[in-house]
């Protein structure tokens, strides 16, 4: 089968080489408290900025830490190339469960921006905006390898 639109093999090793400890770094800074914003912090280039001490501005260079967008940068790709790599033995039926898994992660997704929006406030809910911009890749590479994972069983049950 002819399968447009997604990433060679080779990729998912590397997604999980760049999610993984991304993932273990994101939840170890939200849990412990841990403060990244002074990590490598350099001149960029910002299309708009309004930072919370200074005026507001568009295209201009400003200092910035950049150690949160490294890792939410690390987390996105490496979730595209995991969740949307190709299989060893990429057929139909394997199709059928990533975009059944796709569409399952994004109701789930939204669902649980729905009881955000309505039970969680202040800061606390921009924090789970910014985790909803790699939740949906979380969830679907989570409910694809489970189902790839029932798959197999099955097949091995079947022999």
């Amino acid at each position: 089968m002819k399968s447009h639109f997604l990433f060679p093999r080779s990729f998912k090793l590397v997604g999980w080489l760049l999610f993984v400890p991304s993932f273990a770094v994101a939840i170890a800074v939200v849990c412990a408290d841990i403060d990244i914003d002074n990590m490598l912090t350099t001149k960029v280039f910002a299309i708009a900025d309004n930072g919370l001490f200074a005026d507001a501005g568009f295209f201009r260079f400003n200092q910035n830490s950049i150690g949160d967008e490294v890792l939410l940068s690390f987390l996105i790709v490496g979730g595209l190339f995991i969740g949307f790599s190709k299989q060893k033995n990429e057929d139909e039926f394997i199709a059928k469960i990533r975009y059944e898994s796709l569409v399952w992660a994004t109701y789930f997704n939204f669902g649980v921006m729905l009881l955000a929006t309505w039970f969680i406030y202040g800061f606390f809910y921009f924090e789970v905006l910014i985790a909803n911009v790699f939740s949906l890749l979380l969830f679907f590479v989570v409910r694809f390898h489970i189902k790839l994972y029932q798959l197999k069983k099955s097949l091995r049950d079947d022999e």
